[in-house]
C-alpha cells in the first residue's frame, strides 16, 4: 500500500515570476521534469500561470511526502481525519512564501499564497483509509530518517 500519485499546485499572477513557483514545486518533488506551467487568463482577463508538479510513481510520490520533513508529517498525522476525504485523497496546504524561502510550513487558506497538495492513497476494499494514511505517512517519516 502507499500512494497512487501526488500533485502540487500553485497559482502565479501575471506579474509574478512563475519560474520561482516552479522551482519551489520542483524542490518538493525532486524532479524538474515533473513540473509544468500553464499560462491562461483569469475570469476577468488578467494573465495567470498554473504551476503544477505531478508524480505518478509510488516511490517518487512517497519521497515527495518525505521532503516535507518529520515535523510536518507528524502534524499531518495528528490532523489526518480532517485532511483525508471520502475519495482517499490526502489534502495538504503549504505556505508558498516560506516554501520559496526553503522552509516547509503547513497553513490554511487565507491572505498568504499557498501550494495545494493532493496525495491519492491506495486503499483497497476491506482496508481502513485512516490506517492506510497513517502507515503511508509513517513510511514517509522513515524515508526522512534515511
Amino acid at each position: 500500500m502507499g500512494i497512487h500519485h501526488v500533485s502540487w499546485q500553485s497559482t502565479a499572477s501575471g506579474i509574478e515570476n512563475e519560474y520561482i513557483h516552479a522551482a519551489a514545486l520542483s524542490s518538493l518533488v525532486g524532479d524538474d521534469e515533473a513540473v509544468s506551467i500553464e499560462r491562461m487568463n483569469s475570469y476577468h482577463g488578467s494573465p495567470i500561470h498554473l504551476v503544477t508538479a505531478e508524480l505518478s510513481k509510488k516511490g517518487k510520490a512517497t519521497k515527495s511526502l518525505a521532503r516535507l520533513g518529520k515535523e510536518v508529517l507528524e502534524s499531518i498525522k495528528s490532523e489526518i481525519s480532517t485532511r483525508l476525504d471520502e475519495n482517499n485523497v490526502l489534502h495538504i496546504r503549504l505556505d508558498l512564501i516560506n516554501l520559496i524561502a526553503g522552509k516547509i510550513e503547513l497553513t490554511i487558506p487565507g491572505e498568504r499564497p499557498t501550494v495545494k497538495g493532493k496525495a491519492k492513497l491506495e486503499v483497497y476494499p476491506g482496508n481502513d483509509s485512516i490506517t492506510v494514511a497513517i502507515s503511508t505517512l509513517d513510511d514517509a517519516i522513515n524515508a526522512t530518517l534515511n
